[in-house]
């Protein structure tokens, strides 16, 4: 038993590395945590802050940035919609950045607006707007649990690699711009290669 917690001790400190290379022995290069093979993200067609349609279809081609957020929290929304901010910053440009909302009745065209005007964030972000039902595939997609009376929404960032597959994930307290920023370059490396 001991033997197998000092082995998990030392495959976690091997996978904490920021480098770019890919380690030897197999480890991966991300900062963020690998998702299964294989995860499709989920597809929509819903509508942005502005009204305008958005779908995952249509951001293929590069690594998305994919947050869940609600326009009235308070703690970690706000951060989550920083930590997007500060790594496209990291990067040098743009990458496509949804943040899919977890309280549809109390996420308007408006209040998305108004919430990425305050983080600096209106048109490097794209707020997914649509009712209960129409967001559930998506949260089920990727596994997450929307904002309730009984239940905070969870805190994450899924990064979705250029063919459309879920392939890193952070959990929203432990993300960093600089994390994010060096997981979307191995993406666009890959993307390009």
């Amino acid at each position: 038993m001991l033997v197998a917690v000092f082995a998990l001790g030392a495959t976690v400190l091997a996978a904490s590395g920021s480098s770019d290379e890919k380690p030897s022995g197999g480890g991966s290069a991300f900062e963020g945590a690998v998702m299964p093979s294989g995860l499709k993200a989920p597809d929509f067609e819903l509508r942005n802050q502005d009204g305008e349609p958005i779908s995952m279809r249509s951001l293929r081609g590069k690594p998305v940035v994919v947050t869940f957020l609600y326009t009235n929290c308070e703690d970690s929304c706000p951060a989550q919609a920083q930590t997007v901010r500060g790594a496209l910053d990291q990067l040098g440009h743009d990458v496509p950045a949804i943040a899919v909302s977890v309280d549809p009745p109390n996420d308007t065209e408006a209040s998305a607006r108004a919430f990425l005007s305050e983080q600096r964030a209106l048109g490097r972000i794209d707020f997914v707007l649509g009712s209960r039902r129409e967001l559930r595939p998506v949260w089920n997609g990727f596994h997450i649990a929307a904002q309730s009376v009984t239940q905070e929404h969870q805190a994450r960032f899924t990064l979705v690699d250029a063919r459309g597959y879920q392939r890193v994930g952070f959990p929203g307290f432990a993300a960093t711009p600089e994390g994010l920023a060096h997981d979307l370059r191995i993406l666009e490396s890959e993307a390009r290669g």
